[in-house]
């Protein structure tokens, strides 16, 4: 027992023993008894008069959703003294009469103020209407509220405390969310903040000081503050170099400058954080998050609930490693530090990166091996994507040989000059290649993407995060040791880092402070799933790989089966094999057909008829549901058109604009074919499966893309490459060139440095 204010009271409830709060966001979702602090810049409008009742409208129905899934919900509510202020005002006016009004004169009138309300007072009208509003929006939801009003002396008395505490578990056990404030209308003005100055101690002077209390009182799982600010700044929200802090320890005050309160209410960010470990050292996991956002605000509790990245997380546990904001960072130094080698430098650390691929074989193939038992006895992986997963020594053989060719073709990426123009006298313009800044690869299932995309993104300067996915653990683990020591050879190491926090995809994408591009590899959905994270930050891919083979009438018997059978059954997961063949009218019911139907059935293809191709049999195979369909199986549709015109009209309606193969003799039809279909990559008599940085002769690439600016198609090192201007001058001022200067422009266009083509 501790005193204050010569008031005995406990520091911790009697009734709870000390609980573990969670580590992890990602254990949000276990929450099971959630209080949700709405402070009073949240609940009131902007000129504290009033509330705001979209706001509010949008937390009751994230408060009702999370009951309705069987948690128990309790507010800690600000907003009475603004509603009560909103009502005294209008009864002040009211009250005047209109002979007063009159004899004051329209000046006076205009300029007459209202008298400064007492705060007690505005609570005491302000109460019931608040309680009133919140029950006729949570009867929307057919959810019962019930209102609690508490002072200190409530906490302070044992008997007091136990009748507050059975209260509230018999509401919970009715399913009724309690809505709890204090009781400003006999509250005594504030006290000094001196019982805060250490976490042992707590007394209920604010809202803030409340729902930790009552948080660790009720055994609570989940505190979540709602403030007008993100979360917590290392500095003042507003100076130049704050940054939010996704996690907040115990002890991390020192590295916190704390700035003025909101404009509203009685605590300032110093007071949510003095409660919030508090809290945290009863048990009960917090986060301090912004409610008056307007794009975030209507799904802020539940984005926390669900373990997104949203405010600031107070945990006990400190990560073995750095953070992703400091792995970003130390990506886009590293990475900068990369840019500036020599090429040669770089390409050493390629070369070096290439042998210890087959020096240490045997520790990756071991590494793999563990993930591969791992996958197989959890059961969570289909055969494809076990064998994207697998390693061999006859991978990672090509993978030293990809790796090689890389390092050969990057002697002159970063830094080649590509234009240059005289603007005038002594006035030279260069437009040269630098790299994009920090990329994020996020890939699935396949560890020797590592190597490839890390000796890319050395070759090209970038600094660069990989999330690998968790079935490729200690593939990835050991390939990303192997990168770090390369790098180590010209002091870069940290330019390459592998993500291994339990960041969630969706928060990744959206720190677009610290990244420049992502570039997703693996499935359509995932990358889908990217595409609608990703705030502000661009991505290289594509969503779909449904890739076309036409058979012309004119094409050879010879060339037909063997290209079908490459682009379908060689490898078909990959996005660039085929899913669609499209057969000329002419060919039905011909040998050549007939072969082609045979070869799919020895392959065991399953055959979806097309609507069109389907007509023209008695008994087709199962009509396709969708013409837009990436099967990754041995599927694929079958549909007939009438001629080269139609196939590429039915490849712009229903592809990707992925990979698009014709197999003809004709050469009028075949460039009819290539030039006319909008795709990254068009063939002519080839397999689809040569879209392929490695088959290209790109060494590797990051992935493909079907976007329409930048890159297109597979992407090697040219698509990590931008552009900068570099001006040199000497004196040259823009007025000189104007129609009194004496200078004119010239705009003349240099010749370009000699390439080593070596």
């Amino acid at each position: 027992i501790r005193f204050w204010s010569n008031i005995p009271f406990i520091t911790m409830p009697l009734s709870r023993a000390h609980g573990k709060s969670f580590a992890h966001r990602s254990e949000l979702k276990h929450a099971k008894r959630i209080v949700v602090k709405l402070g009073s810049a949240v609940v009131t409008r902007g000129d504290e008069c009033g509330l705001a009742l979209g706001r509010l409208a949008s937390i009751v129905e994230q408060v009702s959703m999370l009951q309705n899934q069987g948690r128990e919900m309790m507010i800690v509510t600000s907003g009475a003294v603004a509603f009560g202020k909103q009502r005294l005002r209008h009864e002040i006016l009211l009250s005047q009469s209109v002979r007063q009004a009159l004899h004051s004169g329209q000046n006076q009138l205009k300029d007459m103020a209202i008298p400064v309300l007492e705060a007690r007072a505005c609570a005491a009208a302000g109460q019931s209407g608040l309680m009133a509003l919140y029950e006729a929006m949570f009867t929307q939801y057919s959810i019962c509220a019930a209102q609690i009003l508490v002072t200190n002396l409530d906490f302070h008395d044992e008997q007091k405390r136990r009748n507050l505490n059975g209260t509230l578990h018999e509401l919970l056990r009715m399913n009724i969310v309690p809505i709890i404030n204090t009781n400003d209308a006999v509250v005594p003005p504030p006290e000094p903040n001196s019982d805060l100055q250490g976490v042992n101690v707590i007394s209920v002077k604010d809202n803030d000081s409340l729902a930790a209390r009552l948080a660790v009182e009720m055994k609570t799982d989940l505190l979540i503050v709602l403030s007008d600010v993100e979360g917590l700044f290392d500095s003042p929200p507003g100076s130049d170099d704050a940054k939010l802090i996704d996690i907040f320890y115990p002890g991390d005050q020192q590295s916190v400058t704390f700035g003025t309160k909101s404009r509203v209410g009685m605590g300032g960010m110093e007071a949510k954080v003095k409660a919030a470990l508090w809290a945290l050292q009863g048990g009960t996991s917090v986060v301090i998050a912004n409610g008056t956002h307007p794009k975030i605000s209507g799904h802020v509790i539940t984005d926390i609930v669900e373990g997104k990245k949203v405010g600031t997380f107070f945990s006990e546990v400190k990560p073995a490693g750095p953070t992703v904001e400091q792995q970003g960072e130390m990506a886009r130094a590293g990475g900068r530090t990369l840019a500036a080698l020599q090429p040669e430098q770089r390409a050493e650390i390629i070369y070096r990166l290439a042998d210890l691929l087959t020096d240490q074989r045997e520790e990756i193939l071991l590494a793999n091996k563990k993930d591969l038992e791992e996958a197989e006895n959890k059961g969570r992986l289909a055969l494809p994507l076990l064998k994207r997963l697998s390693l061999s020594t006859s991978k990672l053989n090509s993978l030293a040989i990809g790796l090689r060719q890389i390092a050969a073709s990057s002697q002159d990426s970063v830094g080649r000059v590509i234009r240059r123009t005289r603007i005038a006298k002594d006035l030279d313009l260069e437009q040269v290649t630098v790299p994009i800044g920090v990329l994020l690869v996020i890939f699935e299932s396949r560890p020797d993407c590592l190597p490839q995309v890390s000796a890319l993104a050395i070759a090209s300067g970038n600094g660069l995060l990989l999330k690998g996915g968790k079935e490729a653990a200690y593939s990835n683990q050991i390939l990303h040791h192997l990168t770090q020591e390369a790098l180590s050879i010209h002091g870069v190491k940290d330019a390459v880092q592998l993500v291994n926090t339990r960041e969630e995809v969706e928060d990744l994408c959206r720190l677009d402070k610290l990244i420049d591009l992502i570039i997703p590899r693996g499935s359509s959905q995932l990358v889908r799933n990217i595409q609608k994270a990703a705030k502000g930050i661009p991505v290289m891919g594509h969503s779909e790989g449904i890739c076309h083979v036409y058979v012309d009438s004119d094409a050879s018997v010879e060339k037909v089966t063997r290209i079908i059978r490459d682009s379908k059954c060689e490898y078909p997961a990959a996005c660039n094999a085929l899913e669609t063949l499209l057969i000329h009218r002419d060919l039905l019911r011909t040998p050549l057909f007939d072969q082609i139907i045979d070869m799919l059935r020895v392959e065991q293809v399953k055959i979806h008829a097309g609507p069109k191709f389907a007509s023209y049999l008695t008994f087709s195979p199962s009509e396709v549901k969708s013409l837009r369909t990436e099967y990754g199986d041995l599927e694929c549709c079958i549909e007939v058109v009438d001629s080269v015109q139609e196939a590429v009209e039915h490849i712009h309606k229903y592809g990707s604009s992925h990979t698009d193969v014709i197999i003809t003799e004709n050469e009028k039809t075949a460039e009819f074919f290539l030039q006319h279909v909008d795709s990254a990559c068009v063939f002519w008599n080839a397999s689809t499966r040569f879209s392929d940085g490695y088959r290209f002769g790109l060494g590797a690439e990051v992935g493909i893309s079907t976007s329409r600016i930048h890159a297109r198609g597979p992407v090697g090192i040219e698509g990590l490459l931008t552009t900068k201007w570099l001006l040199r001058g000497d004196n040259h001022i823009v007025s000189d060139f104007s129609e009194h200067g004496n200078m004119k422009y010239l705009h003349e266009s240099l010749p370009l440095p000699q390439r080593n083509t070596n």
